[in-house]
């Protein structure tokens, strides 16, 4: 465990040195009804460069975007990309701190696009992405266009694996990334989502074919609930129910495969538990990861970044005619 750490708290994103606390704490605490992304974490794993997208032909001038290219990028080879969404009240620039997956994109030699949301009347960034979450003012910005162009865009600059094109979400991102595989399943391979949940009305949702599922998420969560809950009245359905939902979508076979052992997840945590239907169409596979008293902005373990990539790498798209 790092001896110091970097927080910043999304309540004006003031950054505090020294200000988490032990894992089971928050350095901002979200209440009922909203999410959030808040918390940075330090490392010694040293991130590749990072280069900006120029403003030239960005999907929307307004809203631009990173890009972080993993040391040894070839356009000769193309490489896997993960998009990271963030969480309702911060910006791609923050849950980057917070997640900190540059390091890791690079040891998987993965494209990275952070970006953000747009800002609702109160202030804070928010992504328009379940009947549940988060478009609190009804603005009704079609942000799943708008990162889908994201995608499109970081293509026509980089040699992008179309097999291999990824979401990780926390909170209001993960919500955002069920969003993404519902509307862009020809598009996106797998997602990961933090502390999240997907539509409440599942008919919402018609992915055109399977999209690997990862939701990661702590009983403990006192801002999203394990057990469901709603949001500005607007329910959300359990992690369980989650689940059960990607498993009907993805085709997967009826009943979990053979038990895992607990995998960590958390500093100082007791390890998560696996739940994982991995024999599902075209070999999508969607899982489950509780992890005990887990709370809604974890302090992850040092591996926990690897982890979470490895299951998106497993799960590519089948081989075949890919999208333009």
């Amino acid at each position: 465990m790092p001896g110091r750490r970097w927080c910043a708290v999304v309540a004006g994103l003031v950054v505090v040195l020294g200000a988490c606390t032990s894992t089971g704490s928050s350095a901002a605490s979200g209440s009922s009804g909203s999410t959030t992304s808040d918390k940075a974490t330090a490392t010694t794993r040293k991130p590749g460069p990072t280069t900006t997208v120029p403003d030239a032909t960005p999907p929307d001038p307004a809203r631009p975007y990173t890009v972080h290219v993993p040391p040894g990028y070839s356009a000769a080879k193309p490489a896997p990309l993960v998009v990271m969404l963030h969480g309702y009240g911060a910006t791609g620039a923050v849950e980057d701190k917070y997640l900190n997956l540059n390091a890791a994109t690079d040891a998987h030699g993965m494209l990275y696009v952070y970006l953000d949301g747009t800002v609702d009347r109160t202030g804070k960034q928010f992504w328009n992405a379940t009947d549940a979450c988060c478009d609190l003012g009804h603005t009704g910005v079609d942000d799943s266009t708008y990162i889908d162009a994201v995608i499109h865009a970081t293509e026509s600059k980089y040699a992008v694996d179309k097999h291999r094109v990824f979401v990780v979400g926390h909170s209001n991102g993960g919500f955002m990334s069920y969003r993404m595989a519902c509307d862009h399943a020809d598009e996106v391979a797998g997602i990961v989502s933090l502390e999240a949940a997907t539509f409440a009305d599942v008919t919402r949702c018609k992915p055109s074919e399977p999209v690997s599922v990862l939701e990661v998420h702590g009983t403990g969560d006192k801002t999203i609930s394990y057990d469901g809950g709603a949001i500005a009245g607007n329910k959300y359905p359990s992690a369980t129910e989650t689940q059960a939902a990607w498993v009907d979508l993805d085709r997967c076979r009826p009943t979990p495969g053979p038990p895992r052992p607990p995998i960590d997840i958390e500093q100082g945590a007791v390890p998560a538990t696996v739940n994982a239907f991995d024999d599902c169409l075209d070999g999508s596979a969607v899982e489950l990861w509780t992890q005990p008293d887990g709370p809604h902005i974890p302090i992850w373990s040092a591996t926990f970044d690897d982890q979470i990539l490895a299951f998106l790498m497993a799960h590519p798209k089948p081989a075949g005619p890919q999208p333009s």
